[in-house]
């Protein structure tokens, strides 16, 4: 019955990832590249934020080209077809355009003439409510094959002569293929919230533009909080949390997290110095960097959480496998 869970060889089942794929640019923009175009330094943007270098898309390669990219390892890495996919979900800020949607242009462009498809906007969050959406889903036996894509071209919002913003923000994107899952794997609980009290923190109107004080006192606070209530609601302790794959805006920020969590560095995952902050991207381009180090095992306790304009939050707690 819709709504229900499925039991499979005595197992509930619940969904989780099957296939994971990414895609960044080739151009890197280090922090020595930054200060010929603002007045910054390498040492104040490193310890300030972790950021070291961030990839940058050109012109000719926008977010819906980086997403179909992503989104084919994803496939690939699943192993199962485009025509095999019930719906794809885009997270992003940055679309190409205000519409046809990203979601329909990478339906038509992996030829997944059987998915729905859909947009949806949660910033840096925007993963983890694609997650839970596509968890919906697949738990209430509407759709198998779901199709989530965390995506960003930041760069063409990016005011390169602010030198607040400007060393913040770089281009990437994120895929994985949702289905169910079982003897205890997948997403275990989840965690969304929204303070639209606080929406002027971080917006765009035609640059982006962040608080970063207020942002950083938010996002410290909501970070440690979202992650520990997702264990909680999982029925697990901190003890058993294997990685955290914090989003990836400020190793100041994403330390507090872990902290919150009792876990020793090495159990985090830190990409800010390589991406930069991606957003909605930052999170499967963790998850993926780390799978690939073998940080990441069958049965491994993952905590995911992500903050963002809105303000907004979410976090999962996920069983690693299929």
């Amino acid at each position: 019955m819709v709504g229900e869970n499925i039991y499979l060889g005595g197992y509930e089942m619940r969904a989780g990832i099957w296939g994971l794929g990414t895609y960044v640019p080739e151009h890197v923009v280090t922090n020595k590249d930054l200060e010929k175009i603002v007045d910054t330094n390498d040492e104040w943007i490193r310890t300030r934020t972790g950021i070291e270098e961030r990839r940058i898309a050109p012109d000719e390669i926008d977010t819906s080209h980086m997403s179909y990219e992503a989104a084919q390892k994803a496939l690939a890495d699943a192993e199962i077809t485009a025509d095999q996919l019930d719906m794809i979900i885009v997270a992003t800020v940055t679309p190409d355009k205000a519409f046809p949607s990203v979601s329909s242009m990478i339906q038509r462009q992996l030829g997944a003439d059987n998915a729905a498809a859909m947009d949806l906007s949660a910033a840096c969050a925007g993963f983890i409510y694609g997650m839970v959406t596509a968890k919906q889903f697949i738990e209430g036996e509407a759709y198998k094959h779901v199709l989530v894509i965390g995506t960003e071209k930041l760069s063409k919002v990016t005011d390169w002569n602010d030198r607040n913003t400007a060393v913040l923000f770089g281009d990437g994107s994120g895929a994985v293929v949702m289905g169910p899952v079982s003897d205890e794997r997948g997403v275990l609980s989840f965690e969304l919230g929204s303070d639209g009290s606080g929406g002027e923190h971080i917006r765009k109107d035609e640059y982006l533009f962040m608080n970063g004080r207020e942002v950083f006192k938010f996002a410290v606070r909501q970070m440690g909080e979202s992650s520990l209530n997702v264990v909680e609601k999982a029925g697990l302790k901190k003890e058993d949390v294997d990685f955290l794959i914090p989003h990836q805006a400020n190793i100041r920020i994403m330390e507090a997290a872990r902290e919150r969590l009792e876990l020793p560095e090495e159990r985090m995952s830190k990409t800010v110095n390589r991406y930069g902050n991606t957003s909605s991207a930052s999170i499967p381009l963790s998850l993926d960097y780390e799978r690939q180090r073998g940080k990441i095992a069958d049965g491994d306790t993952l905590v995911m959480v992500g903050f963002g304009a809105g303000l907004v939050w979410g976090a999962v707690t996920l069983r690693w496998g299929k």
